[in-house]
């Protein structure tokens, strides 16, 4: 291939002068793109009920399927919530499902620390986050006291402080057109040796943090027990707990995967992980686990889920120009808000069909969210302080998702079946 390069003569006084010097360009890039094309060797199809993580094991469940070992750990749990003393028969569990949504993660993180200036806002049992909530729900659940540093994250950071585009020639041969480094570098700082240790303290109490992501070969969703992660006492503990986090927000073709290596079947492979809004917006547990397999004997606690869901739910009128530019990203955009509502039917059924209390906030749709960096400074401080105000003065939460019309009860359907009665009618 080099050979035919360089016999290749260019005419600089020729119409094909530019067109030969293009083929050059590419030629040349493609020969830099294949010495740099990263080997990948996910784990087969049918090895993915048997893998694990090296001197991790059981940290990690299929998100889309019922996993043994996570529903063993909701009887562990529970006994070291005895154990603690956090376990009060017939008492509360409060469970906060955090979804993606970039820089408007930065109303969820205020509505946080307003709810902490309210003085309600309970210690909850589970957490779970994705994408921009995989990074918020580690400050979460660990409760007010991680606070400030929520606040300093999601009111002082920048596009640079997240990611950098690649060269030109880069991004058409590689995983991605940018890179999390400044991410990589950002989560470091904020998620250190303090921060594992407060996590794994929690976790011995019974606690739970669940963060996902998406097995891209697979094209599953895989959720992941961050407290188990940082309670294993590995030395390399915090390297996963922040390769999980980093990988659960890292945005296809904006930013490049997160490549796990994983144990199946006797073999070494690397899986290829990607968002985890993916899969889902949010989630909270689904066919994971099944509550319906605990003792009928065991003494129900009254539970409550509180979703935030770091987007606006209407739809938003914009011109689209017809145009590839424009139509791609808006079509992506309508993408994602149609599925982060139906996310919500999904956990709704789920809390309908367990007996649990749905909650969920969401960004007003009043508010201007609009510019033209995902992560303006401006507006994120706008959102923070939206998210703030209403979380101090007492968020109304939401009892339904989105357009869910409630079942009538007696009294509305005897009302409806007057007024479509004979006589009114007459």
């Amino acid at each position: 291939m080099t050979k035919h390069i360089t016999q290749l003569k260019i005419n600089t006084t020729g119409p094909l002068h530019y067109l030969k010097l293009w083929l050059l360009v590419f030629m040349a890039a493609w020969l830099m793109g294949c010495s740099i094309l990263r080997p990948h060797s996910p784990p087969p199809y049918k090895l993915e009920s048997m893998v694990q993580i090296p001197g991790f094991p059981n940290v990690r469940a299929w998100g889309d399927e019922f996993s043994p070992v996570f529903q063993k750990d909701v009887k562990l749990a529970k006994e070291q919530e005895k154990q603690s003393g956090l376990y009060e028969a017939g008492g509360k569990v409060n469970i906060l499902a955090i979804s993606g949504g970039g820089g408007d993660g930065a109303f969820g993180a205020g509505l946080l620390c307003g709810w902490s200036a309210s003085g309600t806002r309970p210690t909850f049992k589970l957490v779970t986050g994705v994408s921009t909530g995989a990074l918020t729900a580690p400050f979460a659940f660990l409760g007010p006291s991680y606070d400030e540093k929520l606040k300093k994250v999601y009111t002082s950071i920048t596009g640079k402080d997240i990611f950098m585009m690649k060269s030109v020639i880069a991004m058409f041969f590689s995983d991605a057109v940018g890179l999390n480094d400044p991410l990589a570098d950002l989560t470091a700082q904020i998620v250190d040796e303090q921060m594992l240790k407060d996590v794994a303290t929690e976790h011995s109490k019974g606690r739970r943090l669940f963060v996902s992501t998406t097995a891209l070969d697979a094209q599953r969703p895989v959720v992941w027990n961050m407290g188990a992660i940082a309670a294993s006492g590995h030395p390399k503990a915090l390297e996963l707990f922040r390769k999980i986090m980093i990988a659960s927000a890292a945005i296809p073709v904006a930013f490049p995967p997160s490549y796990i290596k994983v144990e199946a079947g006797g073999e070494r492979w690397d899986e290829m992980h990607v968002d985890g809004g993916v899969a889902n917006q949010v989630f909270l547990y689904g066919a994971m686990l099944d509550f319906r397999k605990q003792k009928a004997s065991s003494t129900r606690r009254d539970a409550h889920v509180y979703i935030i869901r770091n987007t606006q739910i209407r739809p938003v009128w914009q011109k689209v120009s017809p145009v590839m530019q424009s139509i791609a990203p808006r079509s992506v955009a309508s993408l994602i808000k149609a599925q982060g509502i139906g996310d919500l039917y999904r956990i709704f059924a789920t809390t309908e069909r367990d007996k649990l209390d749905f909650n969920l906030a969401f960004i007003p749709d009043a508010l201007d969210t609009n510019r033209e960096d995902e992560f303006d400074n401006r507006v994120m401080n706008i959102l923070f302080e939206t998210g703030y105000n209403l979380g101090k003065r007492g968020y109304a939460w939401q009892k339904v998702p989105p357009g869910y019309i409630p079942e009538k009860n007696e009294e509305d359907q005897d009302d409806a079946a007057l007024i479509d009665s004979p006589a009114v009618v007459q």
